[in-house]
């Protein structure tokens, strides 16, 4: 399959995503044995999980509104805080209904 043909939700995503994505299938969804593979705990794992969840609803939620997904993508990534993430977007959505 080349790049070409990849759902937008699945091009958006880091390779280091793509691995988790091909081990947790391997491991047929056993986020125990993810753990072990990985050398973490469950809980760590799961939280892995839950954040490649948010990442692809984000990028389904991308082409309604480019500027929100960008600003929750990088709170998921913890490249920006969950409060100032929140400000940005209640202050976007809040000049675009003045607008």
């Amino acid at each position: 399959m080349g790049m070409e043909l990849l759902p937008d939700w699945m091009a958006g995503l880091e390779d280091e995503d793509m691995t988790f994505i091909k081990k947790f299938i391997l491991s047929s969804g056993s986020l125990k044995e993810m753990a072990s593979l990985y050398g973490v705990t469950y809980p760590t794992v799961r939280l892995r999980l839950d954040r490649l969840i948010q990442k692809i609803r984000l990028s389904e939620q991308a082409e309604e509104e480019p500027y929100v997904a960008l600003i929750k993508r990088l709170a998921v990534d913890d490249r920006l805080d969950f409060d100032t993430a929140k400000l940005l977007v209640t202050e976007y959505r809040r000049r675009k209904e003045d607008a």
